[in-house]
């Protein structure tokens, strides 16, 4: 029993012992990006992404009557 009791307070206090071992580092990037992103692209990308967030919603209440009867 005593030999479970220490592997827990290992478990535990392993993270204290071990200390921070994760390093934080930011992307900073001082230039301009290399190629402009125009209009049409946002555009495009913003449909295709509300799109594919709101379609799949769309379908489930469109359906809804279907999937109340089963």
């Amino acid at each position: 029993m005593s030999g479970l009791l220490r592997g827990i307070s290992r478990i535990r206090t392993a993270p204290l012992l071990r200390g921070s071992t994760v390093v934080q580092r930011a992307n900073i990037v001082s230039k301009p990006a290399k190629h402009a992103i125009g209009p049409a692209e946002t555009v495009v990308g913003l449909g295709l992404f509300s799109l594919v967030i709101l379609a799949p919603s769309g379908w489930i209440l469109a359906n809804l009557e279907n999937y109340k009867k089963k």
